[in-house]
């Protein structure tokens, strides 16, 4: 099985998948139903399509548009070339100003890097240096 990736054109895959996203799938993997994939429809097999598998037919997949209400939404019995694995393009979206991510308090609190340096504890009945 091999990588590669896919850019997704349209707004059929809404909310999920926007228009101009890019994807990474691994070609020749099996589908399972509720997987997003690449496939060709029946009715057009020179297009490429974005696509939920919705269950498995003879000969092919049904396959469904998350956002039904779209131009181009259609669906239908295909074949699945690939398995999308993730979006690499556009990134999530960072939060900014409101305070540390939970990895970077999660850092903090366990003396990660750029915690502050711990506090020494006075042991009682020793002189502690200062």
């Amino acid at each position: 099985m091999r990588l590669g990736t896919v850019l997704v054109r349209g707004a059929s895959m809404l909310p999920g998948l926007r228009d101009g996203d890019c994807l990474v799938v691994r070609h020749g993997a099996r589908p399972r139903p509720g997987d997003v994939v690449v496939a060709r429809l029946h009715a057009r097999p020179g297009l490429l399509v974005v696509k939920r598998a919705v269950a498995a037919l003879d000969g092919g997949w049904l396959l469904a548009s998350d956002n039904a209400a779209a131009p181009g939404a259609v669906g239908g019995p295909g074949d699945v070339e690939a398995v999308v694995l993730g979006r690499y393009w556009p990134l999530p979206p960072v939060r900014l100003g409101r305070g540390p991510s939970w990895a970077a308090k999660a850092a903090w609190d366990s003396g990660g890097p750029g915690s502050p340096p711990a506090r020494r504890r006075p042991v009682p009945g020793r002189e502690n240096p200062s």
